[in-house]
C-alpha cells in the first residue's frame, strides 16, 4: 500500500500480529481454519479486545480469501488506511516509544557453532 509499511509477524505486547502498520496502528490478520472452532473464536476475541484496548485496529481475513478475492482485500485496506477507496494515499510516519511493550532482547552466552 502506498504511504504505508507493513511488517510481518510483529510483536506487539504478548501477541504476534500476522502484518502491522504501526504508523498506522492497523493491524492485519490472515486466519486458517484452526481460528474457526469455538476455542479459536473465543482466542481470537480475547486478542482482537485487547490490541483494540492498545489503539490497534484489527482486520482480518480468511485465508482463502487472500486467493480468491485480492483486489478486494486491498481495497479494504486502502479504505482501513486513508478513509475511502477515492482518498489519495498518505505517508505516514511512525514515532518510536521508549516504553515499547516488547521486551528487550536478552543477551545470549556466544554460539560455539558460531565461533563463540
Amino acid at each position: 500500500m502506498l504511504g504505508s509499511h507493513f511488517r510481518r509477524q510483529v510483536p506487539v505486547g504478548p501477541y504476534v500480529a500476522d502484518f502491522a502498520c504501526m504508523a498506522a496502528r492497523l493491524i492485519i490478520e490472515v486466519d486458517g481454519s484452526q481460528h474457526g472452532g469455538e476455542a479459536g473464536i473465543a482466542r481470537d476475541r480475547e486478542r482482537t479486545r485487547w490490541l483494540e484496548r492498545e489503539g490497534y485496529r484489527v482486520i482480518r481475513f480468511w485465508n482463502n480469501e487472500i486467493s480468491e478475492n485480492i483486489i478486494g482485500i486491498l481495497e479494504t485496506i486502502h479504505i482501513a488506511l486513508f478513509g475511502s477507496l477515492n482518498s489519495d494515499a498518505i505517508e505516514f510516519k511512525h514515532e518510536r516509544k521508549r516504553n515499547h511493550p516488547t521486551p528487550a532482547r536478552v543477551a545470549r552466552r556466544p554460539s560455539p557453532s558460531r565461533g563463540g
